[in-house]
């Protein structure tokens, strides 16, 4: 067998479908280029953005809707290549997606989100967001059906693109360069609250990781149950591990607190007894 008859080789061959070893190395050689070819464009947008990170959004966008065009073509390329007759085959799928509609419908619906992700521009790669449920991620991946989040815990979510779309969600990273955070605490009855107001802004200050401007301040919230209820108000650059911060500021109030000695309260309840009631019980 000569080398003409072995690439015209037919490997398979139906109505609608004729393969062969030509036809096979075509693909191969297709696909590994398209690899390369993305690989190759993904890092030119990667220093493309590096020199125009206030543009990163747009770019980043770009090159994530060119990948799957790209994909789309190169996939019906590859068909007629194969010798399969796309429109046959686009009837065949549609006929199937009629039937199956119902059942898939939840995977066209995230289909769709992550298209609309794309175009609209509201999620995009290292942003932080919070979900419904409170769950705080960075954006590590935007896929067309699913993305993937970082959580504070070092865990990486898959969440289906529809949530994104469908549901409330807070993008941390759209806000200003800074965002404002609390903490909450609460002194026994009787302390000097001007003492209070100082020792929660040298807290706040003293803290590394706090903007200097806005500048910290403190709200004197309420007269509660049991204690004097205060909220110190700050800004910090890093929101992605704000937790840290917040504990660190707590541990600082605490020890502050025992220096002076300011007084955080236990949850108090007064209970009345009518002596007659206990008489006749007894």
């Amino acid at each position: 067998m000569n080398f003409e008859e072995l690439i015209g080789f037919q490997l398979l061959k139906t109505k609608n479908v004729d393969i062969t070893v030509l036809s096979v190395l075509i693909i191969i050689l297709v696909l590994l280029a398209t690899f390369v070819g993305l690989k190759i464009t993904k890092g030119f947008f990667k220093r493309f953005i590096r020199k125009h990170e206030a543009e990163r959004r747009s770019y980043w966008s770009v090159y994530l809707i060119l990948r799957y065009v790209i994909w789309v073509v190169v996939f019906v390329l590859l068909l007629e290549t194969s010798g399969v007759k796309v429109s046959v085959l686009l009837a065949s799928i549609t006929a199937l997606l009629v039937g199956i509609g119902f059942g898939i419908q939840q995977l066209f619906s995230d289909i769709a989100s992550g298209i609309v992700l794309i175009f609209e521009r509201n999620l995009q790669i290292n942003d932080v967001i919070e979900l419904q449920d409170k769950t705080v991620g960075k954006v590590v991946h935007i896929g067309l059906r699913t993305s993937k989040l970082r959580t504070r815990d070092d865990v990486i979510l898959v969440v289906p693109n529809s949530k994104f779309v469908n549901d409330t969600i807070i993008n941390w990273s759209q806000m200003d360069y800074n965002t404002r955070f609390s903490v909450k605490v609460g002194v026994a009855y009787g302390s000097d609250t001007q003492l209070v107001t100082r020792l929660l802004l040298e807290c706040a200050t003293g803290n590394k990781n706090i903007s200097t401007h806005p500048k910290p301040f403190v709200r004197f919230n309420d007269f509660g149950d049991s204690s004097l209820d205060f909220q110190v108000f700050f800004w910090v650059r890093e929101s992605f591990m704000v937790e840290n911060t917040k504990s660190d500021i707590r541990y600082a109030i605490d020890n502050a607190f025992r220096k002076n000695d300011i007084q955080i309260p236990f949850p108090q309840r007064d209970l009345h007894l009518k002596s007659g009631w206990v008489q006749q019980q007894q």
